[in-house]
């Protein structure tokens, strides 16, 4: 964030909490009441850090680093009595959020060192103060004022700090996960086209039959090798869908054309005629069926029954995709969808991320149900052209 927006989100907050001209005066001028007791305000607040373990741990360079904390906290007290609030104070208060995140100390210290430092100047302000009671409620009103916003924007960098340190954290992760997937997924193939490539280039006179089997072989395997960057590149950049009605039983039949059921697997497909068009992108949809369909295959290694159910739910419909097979483990059903994640002993786990992810971007959803060694039951929920109003399941 520059500094630009960060100083416009203080001005925002300082006319949230009613910051005015008047309350930078009032601040200022207690500057000569207070300024005498920092160095005790000072002592107390690193006095207490060190009375406890989880903030005192970030200081790691002894009594020198103390004191070189202490002159940077007295410099900050005196900026805070300043009466000057510009970009540049608003950037160091920013910096001291950013630099807590850094050193691994976490906002609850800060919030509550705060406002120790708030009842020490509350004090000095009330044991000192000689003037008119209601200029000392106005100042005091006017200082808690101030320390909210310094805590609000040291907090807002903290937040805005740790969030992106996190997702980098998560994104190098991902991309150690995906290197690992691409990797296994891609030795095997190769492997494979290595082997034959060996054979090919050192047989004595091998038959014909031999050189169009290894041909075919390298053939086969560099399509399973396109297939694994095709589905990555998929998931990376998953066009915006074009949106438009379409027969979701037409959908259903192309889906179901490109995947040929084994011969031991029995369709049962139920799609009324009085179904409304489905709203969505009818390319992308047919792959999440076929998906779907393929999924409920391997799932009955031995054979059964898919069942192909559509229904009118409130909002749009629902198609039912469900099998007899092998069913999820309650373990591992939460994960199912996950990017990277397979209960298979081959393949990358994008299937069912890409599946969602094209449900959702389509204003649908897709969830799952299952029972060891009865089957699964992958729901598909898809916005009608003509939705009508009833009860979804």
């Amino acid at each position: 964030m520059n500094i630009e927006d960060i100083y416009r989100r203080y001005q925002e907050l300082q006319v949230w909490v009613g910051w005015t001209e008047e309350s930078a005066r009032r601040v200022a001028a207690t500057v000569e009441l207070i300024t005498p007791h920092l160095v005790a305000l000072i002592d107390d607040f690193y006095d207490e850090i060190g009375r406890h373990p989880n903030a005192r741990k970030v200081i790691t360079g002894g009594q020198a680093q103390i004191e070189r904390l202490k002159g940077t906290l007295r410099q900050w007290l005196r900026e805070l009595l300043s009466g000057r609030y510009d970009r540049d104070y608003v950037a160091r208060r920013w910096q001291v959020g950013w630099r807590h995140v850094e050193i691994g100390l976490e906002q609850v210290y800060t919030n509550a060192a705060l406002s120790r430092l708030r009842i020490g100047l509350m004090r000095v302000l009330h044991e000192n103060w000689s003037g008119d009671q209601r200029d000392l409620q106005e100042t005091v009103r006017a200082l808690n004022k101030l320390l909210d916003l310094d805590l609000a924007i040291i907090e807002d960098a903290y937040q805005y700090e740790y969030a992106a340190r996190l997702q980098r954290s998560e994104r190098l992760a991902a991309i150690g996960q995906v290197a690992g997937g691409v990797a296994h997924e891609l030795r095997n193939p190769l492997n494979v086209i290595k082997t034959s490539v060996y054979f090919l280039l050192n047989a004595h006179n091998p038959s014909s039959e031999k050189r169009a089997e290894h041909l075919q072989r390298i053939e086969r395997h560099v399509s399973l090798a396109d297939g694994v960057i095709t589905a990555l590149s998929n998931f990376a950049k998953m066009p915006a869908p074009k949106r438009m009605p379409f027969a979701v039983e037409q959908c259903l039949r192309e889906a179901l054309e490109t995947n040929p059921l084994p011969e031991t697997v029995q369709l049962a497909l139920d799609c009324p005629a009085s179904l409304s068009p489905a709203l969505a992108d009818i390319d992308q949809v047919r792959i999440v069926f076929a998906n779907l369909i393929r999924n409920a295959c391997e799932a009955m290694p031995q054979g059964g029954q898919l069942s192909v159910t559509t229904r009118v739910v409130s909002g749009g419909m629902e198609i039912d995709v469900a099998d007899t097979g092998t069913g999820i483990p309650p373990e591992y059903l939460s994960r199912v969808m996950e990017p990277l994640y397979s209960t298979k002993t081959r393949g990358l786990g994008l299937g069912l991320s890409i599946a969602r992810a094209i449900v959702e971007k389509n204003g649908g959803s897709l969830r799952v149900v299952s029972k060891p060694g009865k089957g699964s039951t992958f729901t598909v929920f898809l916005q009608t052209e003509h939705p009508q109003e009833t009860h979804r399941l």
